[in-house]
């Protein structure tokens, strides 16, 4: 029971799945980790138990997962709360209270070892008990103590101890916030989940209140034990987002990882981004994602395992997603290359030309750019076989891999370098002339100089620079 697989924040979000299923509205994960014997409970306002209820709940194995249950039903086996428990500590402690009558159970694994049987511990005195005081009206703490699993490098060194805790504890934090963000979103949420009183805030996978989210009609798929209902989502592009809502969509793996489905089992997150084989992970797909929901009575269609942290698709369901892909991967491409195409486009002055070769793509400077045509023209004829030498041997020097590395999972922090314009002047006004000199007007001048980096950003500039040199040649 201790090695079903369970992280820390997975763990939690078991225990909580309890919470939603007894109709809870508030979730307070509480936690004491400076001092010798730490603790983290779980309080919730939920229903409760009375004391055989509590005594069922701790049996392992208190649910047949074949039964019939409500909607609102998290659990499966009745596994859940012992499982999740002793993969993070040896002692467990349940309190409930139901109509002002409270109870108290323990499970401690130390116990169970020295007397090597399975006897439940009925507690009479909550003084002593962490947390008891925190007991709503109606609901249930559940307490963890003898954290091995949390603290298995400095047992003996409380600060240390401390620290590497509070630190799972932090990194969980994101995990619920994603897990149960469809009880926790709206202005009236069903769930509020606190850590240590903060209120924790739902991270929306899907960017649904973002202007530049692309959202498809929902499709649904009936079968024999339910039905599936599918939505495709194409994410904004990262230069219409703020840096921190970009970064918290992505999370610490960036958006390379997360794309793909997004499997929720009574809008409870089950699976957060992988195409489960129908397709590759690439830069150009990273945007596109898909919302799957399915009901609890399609548990063992799906294969639900007993952390509720995985799935496998059966196979109508996954043929049906598969044309889904296809579809929606187009929309998340055509997002990325829209922009691409601008920048390349035979109507703009590009200085790097994309050019395809060998079913490859190499990208070459544009020798033929104004700005260095005209810097040529006016180079000494000894000189210009020189400096068309160094323009290409930029070229061929592109660091290829050093670009590969870096855009992996994460091109948006791949930038260009922002120059002033007194920098580019000289370049600018090259490249002015020639055109002008080619019988350009002033405002073509300005519009196809402009459209392009780097002087895309100075087109206040340029045009300046233009209107210039048109009065100094009429004067």
């Amino acid at each position: 029971m201790r090695d079903f697989g369970y992280t820390l924040e997975t763990a939690m979000a078991d225990i909580i799945d309890n919470s939603v299923t007894a109709r809870a509205s508030r979730v307070n994960i509480l936690a004491e980790t400076a001092t010798d014997e730490p603790w983290i409970a779980i309080v919730d306002d939920g229903c409760g138990m009375t004391e055989p209820e509590l005594i069922e709940a701790m049996r392992p194995g208190s649910k047949n997962p074949l039964l019939e249950r409500e909607g609102r039903d998290l659990g499966r086996f009745g596994l859940g709360l012992k499982s999740a428990s002793f993969s993070q500590c040896r002692q467990l402690t349940v309190i409930s209270r139901k109509s002002g009558e409270t109870c108290a159970a323990t499970w401690d694994l130390d116990n169970v070892a020295q007397t090597n049987d399975w006897r439940v511990d009925l507690e009479d005195d909550l003084s002593k008990i962490p947390a008891a005081n925190s007991l709503p009206e109606n609901g249930t703490i559940v307490l963890w103590r003898k954290l091995d699993r949390l603290s298995t490098n400095f047992r003996h060194d409380t600060g240390k101890r401390s620290a590497e805790i509070n630190k799972a504890i932090s990194g969980a934090e994101r995990h619920l916030r994603l897990c149960f963000h469809r009880y926790m979103e709206g202005n009236r949420p069903a769930l509020r989940i606190l850590l240590n009183e903060r209120k924790l805030s739902p991270i929306d996978p899907f960017a649904t209140d973002h202007l530049a989210t692309q959202a498809d009609p929902e499709e649904r798929l009936p079968l024999l034990n339910g039905e599936v209902v599918t939505q495709c989502f194409t994410l904004p592009h990262h230069k219409k987002m703020s840096k921190s809502a970009w970064e918290e969509l992505g999370g610490s793996e960036g958006h390379l990882r997360s794309q793909g489905f997004y499997i929720y089992r009574e809008r409870r997150l089950i699976i957060a981004g992988s195409w489960l084989g129908l397709a590759r992970q690439t830069e150009l797909t990273k945007l596109a994602r898909v919302r799957v929901d399915i009901p609890n009575t399609m548990d063992s269609d799906w294969k639900i395992d007993v952390r509720k942290a995985s799935a496998q698709m059966p196979p109508v369901v996954r043929e049906r997603l598969r044309r889904i892909v296809e579809r929606l991967q187009g929309t998340s491409k055509r997002t990325y290359q829209r922009r691409g195409r601008k920048l390349v486009s035979d109507e703009n002055l590009p200085l790097w030309n994309r050019i395809r070769k060998d079913e490859g793509i190499v990208y070459r400077p544009n020798v033929e750019h104004p700005s260095i045509t005209g810097y040529v023209q006016i180079l000494p004829e000894e000189l210009r076989h020189g400096f068309q030498a160094c323009i290409n041997l930029l070229g061929t020097g592109l660091p290829i891999a050093a670009l590969h590395a870096d855009m992996l999972g994460g091109a948006e922090r791949v930038t260009s370098d922002e120059t002033e314009f007194s920098e580019l002047a000289e370049a600018a006004e090259t490249a002015v002339r020639a055109l002008i000199a080619a019988s350009m007007t002033g405002n073509d001048v300005v519009r196809t100089l402009c459209s392009t980096e780097p002087f895309i950003h100075h087109k206040d500039s340029i045009r300046k620079l233009v209107e210039d040199i048109e009065h100094g040649e009429r004067s």
